[in-house]
């Protein structure tokens, strides 16, 4: 099970990361993490309650410039630890696009990479399963500089 840690916390995890799959149905509560297509096939917030996106890294997070300030999460996807397109987004959401939410890193995230996505702008970690929660805290609390808040 993968633990979520959120500026400088673990927590529990309260969003639901919706497959790519055709067919896949929104659940009807609790907040839920949309791939970018599908947030463009529902129109923006299907349910106008706890909606996120999720982009891959070869998505353009210019597309959701129009959405920035009522998205509440972004998550920006690892397919594999050696892949640091999302570090690019992160910067371009934070820094060029004023993204004011939180945003998470999901996939392949590591424990020794998470000083360098903090530095980037990235306030929550959904950690691979076989991290420690601990090691990350630990990780995150010796940076150099406290990450928390990114925000300007």
């Amino acid at each position: 099970m993968s633990v979520l840690i959120r500026k400088g916390a673990a927590v529990e995890d309260r969003w639901l990361i919706l497959p790519e799959e055709e067919g896949t149905r929104l659940p009807e509560d609790g907040g839920v993490l949309l791939p970018l297509q599908r947030w463009f096939e529902e129109g923006g917030n299907p349910r106008r309650v706890a909606c996120g996106v999720w982009l891959k890294p070869q998505d353009d997070p210019a597309q959701l410039l129009p959405d920035l300030p009522t998205l509440p999460v972004i998550a920006l996807g690892f397919p594999v630890f050696t892949d640091g397109r999302a570090y690019s987004q992160a910067r371009l959401l934070r820094q060029r696009y004023g993204f004011q939410g939180e945003l998470r890193a999901i996939g392949d995230v590591l424990t020794d990479q998470l000083a360098a996505m903090a530095r980037c702008g990235f306030d929550a970690f959904l950690l691979r399963a076989d991290q420690s929660p601990a090691a990350a805290l630990a990780a995150l609390a010796a940076g150099p500089h406290p990450p928390w808040p990114h925000r300007p």
